[in-house]
């Protein structure tokens, strides 16, 4: 395979989830893990990195945002089109490293998106890990994404959901996923793993949160995604001082991750 020549993927299916997030499902048999990202390209307008959110036998999601000029072609292309992808690249979450621990997963928004592939692998076996949580946030009732997935995890997994602000405290919890940390209970916090992924300063003030109720540096992984860019290594744009983030990550034990400072 030759990681400079992309490859022809079909959109199988298209999965709306606000007005400017939506789930492409593209036909792809390749080997590839959950935090791995395709550069999804579109001849005269570009290519963008894109982490997978979901992983089949012959498909797999990316989710994907409308903010710039290559998304924004993106949402013209519906069920049948197709994109070039490149990929998989990056090092992605290894689900055999949280087998046997109480794990925990904290996101915010589409940082959901990278880590819903682990989420879902053990929601659906619930026997291979001591505990499981996920907390995540959202702005908003109505910017949450994966509602459905959402509803299955909740039958096997703790799931606190909580979105900064609204009127409807009846039915959602509110305020930053950083007030929920201090409630989580471990019954060997030893033997606790915490994979935190979403914004900068939510992933920053989580992971204070975290080390203040007594988990070590080690216990804890973080996604750095937001300079990718031509995922080979070759630009230099993700380059912080002699890491690259496409190649050596984007996820990082956080023994490491707290050295990536941009």
């Amino acid at each position: 395979m030759n990681n400079y020549i992309p490859f022809s993927s079909k959109i199988l299916d298209v999965i709306k989830h606000t007005d400017v997030e939506f789930t492409f499902r593209m036909s792809c048999k390749r080997e590839v893990k959950p935090g791995q990202f395709f550069e999804v390209s579109i001849p005269k307008f570009g290519e963008a990195p894109i982490s997978v959110s979901g992983i089949g036998a012959d498909y797999i999601d990316l989710t994907i945002r409308k903010v710039g000029k290559v998304t924004n072609e993106v949402f013209e292309r519906y069920v049948g089109d197709t994109f070039m992808l490149r990929g998989p690249y990056g090092n992605g979450f290894d689900v055999d490293i949280y087998k046997g621990k109480e794990l925990v997963v904290v996101a915010g928004g589409t940082g959901l998106s990278p880590v819903r592939g682990v989420v879902d692998y053990f929601a659906n076996h619930r026997n291979e890990v001591a505990g499981m949580t996920l907390i995540v946030g959202f702005k908003s009732p109505e910017d949450i994404l994966f509602k459905e997935d959402l509803k299955r995890w909740k039958e096997t997994i703790d799931i606190v959901l909580t979105v900064d602000s609204t009127n409807d405290t009846k039915n959602y919890r509110t305020g930053f996923v950083t007030e929920y940390i201090p409630e989580l209970k471990f019954q060997d916090k030893n033997n606790a793993a915490i994979i935190v992924v979403g914004p900068p300063a939510m992933m920053s003030f989580s992971v204070k949160g975290i080390l203040n109720i007594g988990i070590k540096e080690e216990q804890i992984w973080v996604s750095h995604e937001r300079k990718m860019c031509c995922g080979l290594g070759k630009c230099g744009h993700c380059r912080i001082n002699d890491t690259y983030i496409c190649l050596d990550g984007p996820v990082f034990n956080y023994t490491v991750g707290k050295t990536l400072i941009d």
